[in-house]
């Protein structure tokens, strides 16, 4: 049961579902994560006036590890495997 209407399917949400695990396998691969480290990603949209818009947030939580978040400025939708290498490797 839905309250207030959370919980429940909005139009595209499963194609940005898809874009998310494209996303998300992208990152793993580039930073070469096992089964043990979460990546989360995620679209917001930044209030700031210096801020592109929509961003896309990558977070990357290991045990043992500080938590990473790396930003690529443009909505999921946009985001190519260069950008998620390129916003990965800033650590590697």
């Amino acid at each position: 049961m839905a309250l207030f209407g959370f919980g429940r399917p909005r139009p595209g949400d499963a194609k940005r579902e898809a874009e998310r695990d494209r996303i998300e396998a992208w990152a793993r691969a580039a930073g070469g994560y096992g089964t043990t480290v979460v990546v989360k990603v995620n679209e917001i949209v930044c209030a700031d006036p210096a801020c592109p818009g929509f961003e896309t947030v990558i977070l990357v939580m290991a045990p043992g590890v500080r938590s990473m978040a790396r930003k690529i400025a443009m909505p999921l939708a946009d985001v190519t495997r260069q950008d998620v290498l390129r916003a990965i490797r800033l650590d590697h």
